[in-house]
């Protein structure tokens, strides 16, 4: 499942505390099938200050289920569901199954 989704998409968190929420991938973590999206499920850390940074609350972002979340259609930035196709050139791409736009350029 976490295929779907690519480091550097926009998403729309579909369920949860920050449900409606949208933000791009920073990181994703296949075999957990979970995805780090920015500004999406933050978490205060308490951190021991180091040789780099001084020490104290620090809020960042935690992981997120990718079950939680879809990609927001081309055409009207609601939440869809993404299948995939071949083009004529062969290449195999990503497409929002409301609208069947490509999401991949």
């Amino acid at each position: 499942m976490a295929a779907l989704f690519k480091k550097g998409d926009r998403v729309i968190v579909r369920t949860g505390k920050d449900k409606g929420k949208t933000g791009d991938i920073l990181r994703v973590m296949p075999k957990e099938n979970r995805v780090l999206v920015q500004g999406v499920n933050m978490v205060k850390r308490h951190t021991r200050p180091d040789r780099n940074q001084a020490g104290g609350i620090v809020e960042k972002e935690a992981s997120i289920h990718v079950s939680n979340l879809a990609h927001p259609d081309p055409k009207t930035d609601k939440p869809t569901r993404i299948g995939f196709r071949f083009l004529e050139d062969g290449r195999k791409v990503r497409y929002a199954k409301q609208s069947g736009e490509v999401i991949d350029s």
